[in-house]
């Protein structure tokens, strides 16, 4: 036994720590190093709370909190901008008048110095705007005698209207509604004189916004890349530069393209209703015309309004006949902007589903009021560009 044992403690003493000794383990036993030994997994109840949702919902909430940083960033900027809503308002009209001019100035540059070719562009734009301006009040100084005369008539005419089927109101409801309405404005006198002097303010505000708007379009005219160049290199880390510089000129063209396009489609549509409105002899054709071009820069709703206040007029002037020919010439009118000018015209701008384009001018109008309303789509558009430049390319 005692020499049994001991070749066996011998061996027994000369092997690694680990080994099996026979015994001691079952036969079927080994040794592993650690790296290769099983990692131990804890039962459900040491798994930390966020490890035991459903996969869904772990990526819905990481989503989640993400999406209110975003749009508490947005909300952000927005209340940034309200407070400041003079100058941004001044800077996005300049970048308007940048975008249209810079073309002219850019082609006038292989002529004339570049201090010269933006003196000529800014003048001609201006005097042209003047002029237009100054050629619709003749028009309306000489329609309104005759205009005050029609108007009368046809307010007459609408009474008359009225008092068939299927309204049937009497003379009677007529005249009450009339003493209402007098009442109505000599009950509120005092807030619609305050009303008429926070007006005179706001003009001064647009003053004031449109000289700063003009000293800025100078600027981005002769030297827009200079600028952009300057703040780039003075703000940015040398590993971004490209980055911004990539999303910088794809937010440009988006919104150049975007402004291009939709003057031109507000030119067109003017024109049409113009001519329109001159052919049916509606009063005020040329102003009316001239509200339809400022109203298609509100996409959807702009539009509409300015036809639905030229039918009041061709109501009023002419008769409910022409009144119901505007009215079909609205409808042919969006119908051909939304299927034709629109895929035509801006087909080099960002191209936005126009449910997109409904929520972003409702969502803009709340924010903002009607400035919000004509920013909202070049602000999407832009932001589409930018997203889509700085995705990255599929290998």
């Amino acid at each position: 036994m005692a020499g049994a044992g001991g070749p066996a403690a011998g061996r027994g003493r000369g092997r690694r720590t680990g080994e099996v000794v026979l015994g001691s383990r079952p036969a079927y036993s080994a040794w592993l190093p650690p790296r290769f030994r099983p990692v131990r997994t804890p039962p459900a109840a040491e798994h930390p709370r966020a490890e035991r949702t459903v996969p869904w919902l772990r990526v819905a909430a990481s989503y989640a909190w993400r999406l209110i940083l975003v749009g508490a960033a947005v909300y952000g900027v927005f209340t940034v901008l309200g407070r400041f809503q003079l100058i941004a308002v001044a800077l996005f009209v300049a970048l308007v008048v940048t975008s249209v001019l810079r073309p002219f100035a850019d082609l006038l540059d292989r002529l004339l110095p570049r201090a010269l070719c933006v003196a000529v562009v800014l003048v001609g734009s201006l005097l042209f705007l003047f002029g237009l301006l100054a050629f619709v009040g003749d028009a309306v100084a000489g329609q309104w005698g005759q205009l005050t005369t029609e108007l009368t008539g046809g307010i007459h005419r609408i009474e008359q209207w009225l008092q068939r089927p299927p309204f049937r109101l009497s003379p009677g409801r007529l005249s009450g509604l009339q003493h209402q309405l007098l009442s109505y404005l000599a009950a509120h006198r005092a807030g619609l004189v305050n009303s008429a002097l926070s007006g005179l303010g706001r003009i001064v505000e647009l003053v004031t916004a449109a000289a700063l708007a003009l000293f800025t379009s100078v600027f981005f005219i002769h030297s827009g890349e200079r600028l952009w160049s300057w703040v780039r290199d003075q703000l940015l880390p040398d590993g971004a530069r490209v980055v911004w510089d990539r999303a910088g000129h794809a937010a440009w063209r988006a919104f150049a393209g975007y402004t291009r396009g939709i003057i031109i489609v507000a030119a067109t549509n003017a024109v049409l209703v113009g001519i329109a409105l001159f052919v049916l002899r509606v009063p005020l054709a040329l102003p009316l015309a001239l509200l339809e071009f400022f109203a298609a820069f509100i996409p959807l709703v702009g539009s509409p309004i300015a036809l639905a206040v030229a039918t009041v007029v061709a109501l009023a002037g002419r008769g409910p006949f022409t009144a119901l020919a505007v009215i079909l010439l609205i409808v042919v009118i969006g119908e051909l902007e939304g299927h034709v000018l629109h895929p035509l015209v801006m087909s080099w701008a960002v191209r936005l589903h126009p449910l997109v384009v409904a929520v972003s001018v409702i969502a803009g109008s709340i924010v903002a009021g009607v400035i919000g309303a004509i920013v909202a789509v070049p602000f999407v558009s832009v932001v589409w560009a930018v997203l889509r430049a700085l995705r990255p390319e599929p290998s």
